[in-house]
């Protein structure tokens, strides 16, 4: 069998007989040979690499998709490197990794780069294929594949209103991610509908960390009116609010109810254990590296930008419950 044949059977298996498949098949396994991937790649001018960009590694929102993101690159035959972003210089690093030819495209899951810095890279000459996943980037024409934010938040907050709620409260994530006002739009559109009253001072500014919902709940504790329930942007600032009401013998559901976002591995076993809206965390790292590495080989349809919005589920648990005033009556 020539050598010829062999890589045939290897690199274009289609292009073989069943026969020929079969004992090459044979021969790999009993020689134990694996394809050299660099030298493959320099042959054909690609990396079989993509570049995963993410706003801050230790967020553990990011796990479970980055975990779903290599198994579909690696089933696909590619490598994965991860860019962390949270020191800054983020459109000068990310061209350092894509215009030196050690990843064919990019899939970005941070929606605060600016989209013409990203369009350096995307248009001619270089057209580096672009998905942007989890945060959006308004009105940039990228291929996207989201979760549903304004609409999952408006679910979370009409459950805290399906219960009994009136006086409902934010806690709202950095301003100038799109994410957090995406989910702040949700809150407001629900309470809007509803006709309820926005209090200034029930919407508690921070970030998307524990220490922002911890000093939420410090503000809380000074204010002579309070609401009975709260809608926190994400799990993490919602654990946080939860600790720091229980340090001054405010009890969920007792006192106040309390939904979050995401569904983090922890979020059934806090105490009590929080309700939130999941994200379908690993359909849309499946889904985000399928369509990349779609457009690196030239599959993806006709140049329209794809689109995908994901539904995120209302996952009902212990942290929210009728108003005390209602569950008393």
């Amino acid at each position: 069998m020539s050598t010829a044949t062999v890589s045939r059977a290897l690199s274009s298996p289609e292009r073989v007989s069943d026969g020929t498949r079969a004992r090459v098949s044979e021969a790999v396994r009993v020689t134990g040979y694996t394809l050299n991937q660099t030298a493959r790649s320099l042959r054909q001018r690609s990396a079989r690499t993509i570049l995963v960009a993410l706003p801050d590694i230790r967020n553990p929102f990011f796990s479970s998709i980055l975990d779903a993101i290599e198994r579909e690159v690696t089933a696909r035959g590619y490598g994965m490197l991860v860019a962390n972003l949270y020191f800054g210089h983020q459109a000068t690093r990310l061209q350092d990794y894509l215009l030196s030819n050690r990843a064919d495209g990019l899939l970005l899951l941070d929606g605060s780069l600016n989209a013409d810095d990203l369009r350096v890279i995307t248009s001619a000459p270089y057209s580096v294929p672009l998905v942007v996943a989890c945060e959006d980037i308004p009105n940039s024409g990228f291929h996207t594949v989201v979760t549903d934010n304004v609409q999952a938040a408006e679910r979370a907050t009409r459950h805290l209103i399906e219960l009994g709620h009136r006086r409902i409260g934010h806690i709202f994530g950095p301003e100038q991610n799109v994410v957090a006002r995406d989910r702040l739009a949700g809150f407001n559109r629900a309470m809007n509908r509803e006709g309820l009253p926005i209090a200034p001072e029930w919407v508690f500014r921070g970030s998307f960390e524990m220490d922002s919902g911890f000093a939420a709940s410090a503000r809380y504790m000074t204010l002579a009116d309070r609401p009975t329930a709260v809608f926190a942007a994400n799990d993490e600032s919602a654990i946080g609010f939860l600790s720091g009401l229980r340090r001054h013998g405010i009890l969920c559901p007792r006192d106040i109810s309390v939904i979050g976002f995401d569904d983090l591995g922890v979020a059934p076993h806090y105490s009590p254990p929080l309700s939130t809206m999941r994200q379908p965390r690993e359909t849309l790292g499946k889904m985000a590296a399928e369509a990349l590495i779609d457009l690196i080989e030239g599959r993806q349809g006709n140049g329209t930008p794809l689109r995908i919005v994901l539904q995120s589920e209302l996952i009902a648990r212990e942290s929210t419950g009728r108003p005390a005033e209602l569950a008393s009556a």
